[in-house]
């Protein structure tokens, strides 16, 4: 066993809580998350929502945005506020930029539009945990195949040859990696890479994306992956 080997304990499962005032997006998203091997709680208000923070201090949140009374921006706010870190994802019918950027700004991790596809949900619960809790024996460095990240001093190799990236190339780079094997969408990147709406101009995605693949896809396998429609991901290829 490699000295960067993670061995975790099968009888310790991570709690989810999942908030929304609709029954049925409730049992849909916690059953899949259990089908996952997540142990889950949930609430079907913001205050049931915070009581439930308290009582039972989850690893992550899946909170739905728009509730009646206090809303999933209000829940998000008042733990904040208490100083809690616990990572959240939004659940949201709001798809505009400003509704995007509000959200992420408060303090959200990620969000997913709905109707949601629950394939990506659980693919951006993992990712979100990933980040919150990396690997305690490499932590700040991310690994794709032979490609790896050093959040720390910013260093990046592809098969031990170290490549030399700008700022904005590295966070984007990061961010992908943070992502592994989801797919994010242009706007997602640019909400994320370069923290404000670009109105239109999504085509600087696009140019970055180049710049990244001419410095770290010229040997194979290539890494990064554009998905006609929704955006890239990057992932190494299953053995």
């Amino acid at each position: 066993m490699s000295a960067a080997t993670v061995v975790s304990n099968p009888t310790t499962k991570r709690r989810v809580l999942v908030v929304d005032d609709e029954d049925n997006v409730t049992h849909l998203v916690s059953s899949a998350l259990r089908f996952d091997g997540f142990e889950t709680i949930t609430a079907d208000s913001g205050t049931a929502a915070l009581a439930k923070v308290a009582e039972t201090d989850p690893d992550l949140i899946v909170l739905d945005v728009m509730m009646p009374g206090l809303d999933g921006l209000g829940v998000l706010q008042n733990l904040r506020a208490a100083g809690s870190q616990v990572p959240v994802i939004f659940l949201t019918a709001r798809d505009t930029a400003s509704d995007r950027i509000v959200g992420l700004r408060s303090g959200a991790d990620d969000y997913v539009v709905k109707p949601f596809s629950i394939e990506e949900l659980l693919a951006r619960v993992h990712a979100v945990l990933r980040r919150s809790a990396p690997d305690a024996g490499r932590e700040g460095v991310l690994t794709v195949a032979d490609l790896e990240l050093d959040e720390n001093s910013h260093e990046v190799t592809r098969a031990g040859v170290e490549v030399h990236l700008t700022a904005t190339e590295f966070e984007l780079l990061r961010y992908l990696m943070r992502n592994e094997r989801v797919v994010l969408s242009k706007t997602q990147i640019l909400d994320r890479v370069w923290k404000y709406d670009f109105q239109g101009q999504s085509n600087i995605v696009e140019l970055y994306i180049g710049y990244l693949r001419k410095k770290i896809d010229n040997i194979e396998p290539k890494l990064i992956h554009t998905i006609r429609g929704a955006g890239y991901v990057i992932k190494a290829p299953r053995q």
